[in-house]
């Protein structure tokens, strides 16, 4: 069961088949919360996509640029936080100057699945799982293609000749893909008892994700707001003081 989660997760993407290399499926739109100026992030739908991430991704995938202590962003208190960090042991040097673990605290990087690239490539055939921490900026069409190839598994259609050990999926340039589907309806059982179908697990996963990626995102949403109300009111007095200075020329 873990050997197929781990090939199931998002892995190295391989080439595609010529004859469908040009071809592409069409981006979902998906209403995401944290879209538009005003835009927030959903703390329900992070913390899932959490629990998604924990359950299933980080058997392989890592979050090199996140930190633990970033789960409070995602509505997670600091006790919440401080326990999921203590669960994990992290490398460190003992009292001996040897290498020796401790339990991770706040203040770590999330723990990587392998403690190198070798050893990733060597558990996974050769592929070496990219790290998820900027992984919907770093996909054109960003948190909807993340979204759609989570999505896009299928059957090929027919006359399609899939390469070996490569799977459908009409998202992904070529279709052809090497990780099979990584999410199942049901894989987790949300601890808030939201009904967990593939379409629920895939959004929250990518909300998630796009808050690792974008942390201070609402900041600077408040900020922009803010500099442009600003801007508005220095222009409406420098159009009145224009007014009163002139309103004598004739």
């Amino acid at each position: 069961m873990r050997a197929a989660t781990t090939l199931a997760l998002l892995g190295t993407l391989l080439a595609a088949a010529p004859a469908l290399a040009q071809e592409e499926g069409k981006l979902p739109h998906v209403n995401w919360s944290f879209s538009g100026p005003f835009g927030t992030y959903d703390r329900a739908a992070a913390q899932r996509g959490f629990q998604i991430y924990k359950e299933v991704c980080s058997n392989c995938h890592s979050l090199k640029e996140a930190y633990y202590r970033d789960l409070e962003g995602i509505g997670l208190s600091a006790a919440q936080v401080k326990a999921i960090a203590a669960s994990v042991t992290v490398p460190t040097i003992g009292d001996d100057g040897q290498p020796a673990e401790r339990p991770a605290l706040p203040s770590d990087h999330f723990k990587s699945p392998f403690p190198n690239e070798k050893a990733a490539r060597a558990a996974l055939n050769g592929a070496l799982p990219p790290d998820l921490s900027v992984i919907t900026l770093a996909r054109e069409g960003g948190a909807d293609y993340v979204y759609g190839v989570l999505t896009g598994y299928g059957e090929p259609p027919a006359g399609m000749k899939m390469g070996e050990g490569m799977n459908y999926n009409k998202m992904f340039p070529g279709h052809q893909i090497a990780m099979p589907q990584p999410l199942q309806p049901d894989q987790v059982t949300y601890a808030d008892g939201t009904k967990a179908t593939l379409d629920q697990e895939a959004h929250d996963v990518v909300t998630f994700l796009e808050y690792v990626a974008n942390p201070h995102m609402e900041e600077r949403k408040r900020i922009g707001v803010k500099v442009i109300l600003f801007l508005a009111m220095l222009t409406g007095i420098t159009y009145a003081v224009k007014r009163k200075v002139w309103s004598d020329v004739h």
